[in-house]
């Protein structure tokens, strides 16, 4: 795996871009709480999205959630495969988080919103134009 984060960075972040793919390709959706407030941040940043503190602590999230919206891509970037459906869920610890939907993108309609979701896995794509590879969680409908 490619380090993307130079050493100064990694110093000041408990949970680095890196160190959530890594998670997520171990099936964990890994995020922190703020140890002020008890906010929920994912995906990683380097303070408290609530109150601005600098200390927080790595923790792992259920991956279940709520679909909130989406959208199917039918004419993607070059280096991607059409169809396929992104999708913000809101975790079942608060956070929303984008990703992709496994569903048939030709059933996908609004009457999904609202539906439970779970991770399922991970994508991860390699293109020209990121820089290295891209991870992203990818999650399936639970009820």
């Amino acid at each position: 795996m490619v380090e993307r984060e130079p050493t100064e960075i990694r110093e000041h972040y408990v949970l680095t871009s890196a160190d959530y793919e890594k998670g997520l390709k171990e099936g964990k959706l890994l995020g922190l709480r703020c140890k002020e407030c008890k906010q929920i941040t994912c995906p990683p940043m380097i303070v408290c999205q609530r109150c601005g503190s600098k200390e927080l602590e790595k923790t792992e999230l259920s991956g279940e959630g709520e679909l909130m919206t989406f959208t199917v891509i039918r004419i993607p970037p070059e280096g991607y495969e059409a169809p396929y459906i992104v999708c913000l869920v809101k975790t079942k610890e608060d956070p929303w988080i984008i990703g992709r939907l496994d569903y048939d993108t030709e059933k996908m309609s609004q009457k999904m919103l609202g539906k439970k979701v779970r991770v399922k896995g991970v994508y991860a794509h390699v293109d020209k134009y990121s820089g290295g590879e891209h991870v992203c969680p990818v999650f399936e409908i639970s009820q």
